[in-house]
């Protein structure tokens, strides 16, 4: 009580004391000094305690002004949602534009994550066409993403 001068938060300190306490006994550990064991595990939750009410202030969000309120997380943001899903639809845009083989081979590679031989295996060619392949949806995504960094 002497140390938080609040009868409450005293209690509370004392209970998890108790209880941190009470729970290294059933684990088996001896103990020699229970009340200075009891004393250094409430001084130690005590320290637990005001590092926890340190993390925890701060203003109440609510009643910052709108001005003053954090924004939210740009990916959250209406504007970059938007953007994003544009360029994510004109990737897949560029890829449909490809020539079959060639959007196949690359779409294995990019979003299946298959090795380039597997690819080849999978679809009966050897390993430079689906070389070639890759190169040419790559190449094709590069030149998207140079006209998208014009437009933006």
């Amino acid at each position: 009580m002497r140390k938080v001068r609040d009868r409450d938060t005293a209690a509370d300190l004392a209970q998890e004391s108790y209880a941190r306490v009470l729970s290294m006994q059933q684990k088996g550990q001896v103990i020699l000094e229970p009340g200075a064991l009891l004393r250094q595990v409430a001084l130690r939750a005590k320290i637990d305690m005001d590092r926890r009410a340190e993390v925890r202030q701060h203003q109440n969000i609510d009643s910052l002004e709108e001005r003053d309120q954090p924004a939210s997380p740009l990916h959250l943001q209406p504007e970059h949602a938007y953007a994003s899903s544009q360029s994510i639809q004109a990737y897949l845009d560029t890829i449909e534009g490809l020539p079959p083989r060639c959007r196949d081979a690359f779409c294995m590679y990019i979003f299946d994550e298959l090795p380039n031989k597997e690819i080849a295996e999978r679809m009966g060619v050897s390993l430079s066409m689906v070389n070639q392949y890759i190169s040419r949806g790559k190449l094709a995504c590069a030149a998207r993403r140079m006209e998208l960094d014009n437009v933006e």
